[in-house]
């Protein structure tokens, strides 16, 4: 029997119990990691520095780097978020719904765990804590297969956390990491068909895409973010400049940070100067369409066809005048990955016209699509941002991580 069949058929065992458990003893739990964290963070960041200085080897990009990055401060802030989660009230057991039915048996609907959770991710040590914490909430167990880039930070991580929860009287093995950094690992975890309920992959399209495409186990994609900024012909610039710099430079390296910027031919030639200046000052390499070019100064490089549908995860964007809403509309739902877009316009029908009609898990009318978080969102830390409908879209928290059964309570009743 393979290791990785072995940690799911434990995973499974475990989560039987945490089933059991109660609320308040899983909420003793996220406390315990939480201060488990700061307690062991020196074993944390010893594993986080080897980890970095494999990948500066490798010549791993910088916004990579950051995302791989662990500091004191940010394992306080996760520590943060994990305390924030035990505050948050337990989905499970919730009534959704009920009703009495005409033959007298009490019908309702009441959420319940998935069961077993596995996440695949890649370079972001945080995932490891946030999908323990988000699953232990919610009585689910997890399995965790990180980026080999990450592995010795994900690695202690879940050693701190599986510890954790031990002390207080949950299995330990409801925390589970796939040490192997081996394909052939992914490839038997994606097999297992009725031993794990559901499947994240968190990371870049690649990723994402063989995911999709080959696991056996119930999949919810997330993540891949090519987002736009449009700027509409009834557009505040004195808004638009502050959003696009934001939705761009705060953290380019996300899956929320913007990629592509649309400007209405009707105001290009009083907008675009001023947007392009701005950008480049800021250090974003610019690429974009003739009329774009011709309005830059000589700062917006051509686009290639790719570029429309490029997620950079940099400090880089496309550029492209649109004749007007409907061209802004049908590129978005063409390039776009349903992630985050945003409209920027003083125009009530619009914004409605754009919010109707764009396909993504979150639009915004004059506002950044760096928004898009589970803790912005107020759902707390996140598992990922679902860019599917089915069970779950956008930030995914803890209700995204329940199903639902009905129970029927009768008298007797027979058909």
């Amino acid at each position: 029997m393979s290791e990785v069949r072995q940690l799911a058929l434990n995973a499974r065992e475990a989560s039987l119990a945490l089933a059991r458990s109660s609320s308040a003893v899983r909420d003793r739990a996220l406390l315990a990691m939480a201060a488990a964290l700061l307690e062991r963070a020196d074993l944390i960041l010893a594993a986080n520095l080897l980890d970095m200085e494999a990948a500066r080897g490798a010549g791993t990009p910088g916004p990579l780097l950051d995302r791989l990055m662990l500091d004191a401060g940010r394992i306080a802030g996760i520590a943060s978020a994990i305390v924030a989660l035990a505050r948050e009230a337990d989905p499970i057991g919730e009534v959704v719904s009920g009703h009495r039915m005409p033959n007298g048996i009490w019908l309702s609907q009441v959420r319940v765990p998935l069961g077993v959770v596995a996440m695949i991710y890649e370079a972001r040590p945080n995932v490891t804590a946030d999908a323990a914490a988000l699953s232990i909430k919610t009585a689910n167990a997890v399995i965790l297969r990180g980026g080999s880039l990450a592995v010795r930070s994900c690695m202690a991580i879940a050693e701190v956390l599986a510890d954790a929860i031990a002390s207080v009287g949950l299995p330990r093995e409801a925390i589970q990491y796939i040490a192997s950094t081996d394909r052939a690992a992914t490839d038997q975890l994606m097999s297992l068909h009725g031993l794990i309920d559901v499947l994240i992959p968190r990371g870049g399209a690649g990723l994402i895409r063989s995911v999709v495409a080959n696991s056996k186990v119930p999949v919810i994609e997330t993540g891949v973010g090519n987002c736009h900024i449009y700027v509409h012909s009834d557009a505040d610039l004195s808004m638009a400049l502050p959003i696009i710099i934001n939705a761009k430079c705060q953290r380019p390296g996300v899956c929320n940070a913007a990629e592509s910027l649309l400007v209405d031919d009707a105001i290009a030639g009083a907008a675009l100067p001023s947007i392009v200046r701005a950008l480049a000052d800021a250090g974003v390499e610019l690429v974009g369409d003739a009329r774009s070019m011709a309005l830059g100064g000589g700062s917006v490089a051509v686009a290639t066809d790719d570029d429309w549908g490029t997620e950079y995860l940099d400090m880089k964007m496309s550029i492209k005048v649109v004749s007007g809403l409907d061209e802004a509309i049908s590129h978005i739902n063409t390039y776009g990955t349903k992630h985050s877009e945003a409209i920027i316009t003083g125009d009530y029908e619009a914004a409605k016209r754009f919010t109707d009609e764009v396909d993504a898990a979150a639009v915004y009318v004059n506002a950044s699509t760096r928004f898009t978080d589970g803790a912005e969102f107020g759902l707390g830390a996140e598992i990922g941002i679902s860019t599917q409908k089915l069970h779950a879209r956008g930030p995914m928290g803890l209700v995204a991580l329940t199903s639902t059964k009905f129970i029927g309570m009768g008298s007797g009743q027979v058909r």
